[in-house]
């Protein structure tokens, strides 16, 4: 029996903390009813392993078991989120060429792009904010520096969108 209450701490916790993830996730996202949906089915795992948890925790090596199915269920929800890439994410390209055509490629490609020239330290820039699904990201990454290797860019996630002539393109 205790090589199996160990497998059962440790999937107990990896199970929940998974859950537990990703509904805060989901939650920082602005996917409420997702989020409640899953923290009735994180609950319910808690729950269930709670008796079993907590009357076996007396042993070290239980003890450690429970750790590690915590720490494995951080790594594991994480990497679920970032399988599923729920919602948008918009990356600012500054590029040193007002003459960059990496706007007309992007868009070439289905990407929306606004654009404007800037004044940096060494005279004018051309700095594009480009948003698309996060399902796209890297794609877009690879195809940023396949044009223009030297690009500066900053990635952030946008909490809301509202407006613009492609959202709803992009929500399809």
């Amino acid at each position: 029996m205790g090589y199996e209450i160990i497998l059962i701490i440790i999937g107990i916790n990896i199970l929940y903390v998974s859950f537990f993830t990703l509904r805060m996730l989901m939650v920082i996202k602005g996917y409420r009813v997702l989020a409640s949906l899953l923290a009735m089915v994180e609950v319910f795992v808690y729950l269930k392993g709670l008796a079993i948890v907590l009357d076996n925790l007396d042993n070290p090596i239980n003890l450690a078991a429970y750790c590690f199915g915590w720490g494995t269920g951080v790594y594991l929800g994480s990497k679920i989120e970032e399988r599923l890439a729920l919602g948008y994410v918009t990356l600012q390209v500054i590029v040193d060429s007002v003459n960059s055509d990496l706007q007309i490629k992007l868009r070439e490609q289905g990407f929306g792009v606004t654009s404007w020239v800037a004044e940096g330290r060494d005279g004018h820039r051309h700095v594009m904010q480009v948003l698309t699904k996060r399902s796209n990201e890297q794609k877009l990454w690879k195809l940023i520096y396949s044009i223009a290797p030297k690009a500066f860019v900053i990635s952030f996630e946008p909490k809301q969108l509202k407006g613009g002539f492609w959202v709803n393109r992009l929500r399809g």
